[in-house]
């Protein structure tokens, strides 16, 4: 769903998306407090609730004019640049990191990964600008975690120019705390490092303090943050 909502007295334009875990999130684009607040209160009241924003903690006047329309903090999400290193961390016992080479078992990982996150935290945890999984994966994206013929693990990288950002890394809940996830984050760092790339980007929940020791562990610096807003 995407629905674009403009008025022409006014120099801004808003819009509504469906993010993969279903939510609403709106987005106002607008130079001026005032042009801010027509286009909200065009909006607001055929909007279904709750509704989601997102919005740079550092801008202190477009978070105030969400608060005016009576949105509030839900969550925070910490923007990492990580550097690129040489060198790979060895992976547990029986267990290989590389690129996939079967999309049918990259698809089932991603299946049971996130029916565990939402049995257990719940998808809507997971960073706000996680991407839809295609119907088919494009391989060229992922690496792995193999063992026993089946995909425990794997981070996803979105392309972007320059500084590609790690958009998801995750390990079955049955294989967590053995040094999948350290391993598979020192392979992509590797690998991106040795196409010259000096380092890659990533969004971290704050309410995962084992994901921040990841990547701070990784020599992970905190470069800024988002919050994620919430309309009741």
């Amino acid at each position: 769903m995407n629905h674009l909502h403009e008025r022409p007295d006014v120099a801004g334009r808003g819009e509504v998306s469906r993010r993969p875990d279903g939510r609403l999130f709106l987005s106002i684009d607008t130079w001026d407090d005032a042009g801010f607040a027509l286009l909200a209160a065009d909006m607001l009241p055929a909007l279904p609730r709750p509704l989601y924003t997102v919005v740079d903690e550092a801008d202190a006047e477009l978070r105030s004019r969400w608060e005016a329309a009576g949105f509030t903090t839900r969550r925070r999400e910490w923007e990492y640049v990580v550097p690129t290193a040489p060198g790979v961390v060895p992976a547990p016992a029986g267990v290989t990191i590389g690129p996939p080479s079967d999309a049918r078992l990259l698809s089932s990982a991603e299946d049971v990964i996130r029916a565990e996150v939402e049995a257990a935290v719940g998808w809507p945890e997971m960073p706000a600008e996680i991407l839809p999984r295609p119907d088919v994966p494009d391989v060229g994206k992922y690496v792995v975690a193999e063992s026993a013929g089946g995909y425990v693990g794997f981070v996803r990288l979105a392309a972007v120019t320059r500084q590609p950002r790690i958009g998801l890394i995750a390990v079955r809940a049955d294989r967590q705390r053995t040094g999948i996830g350290r391993a598979l984050l020192a392979y992509v760092l590797d690998m991106v490092h040795h196409k010259g790339i000096p380092a890659a980007s990533a969004e971290v929940n704050e309410a995962n303090p084992a994901a921040m020791r990841l990547f701070e562990g990784a020599g992970a610096r905190r470069v800024g943050s988002n919050l994620e807003l919430v309309l009741r």
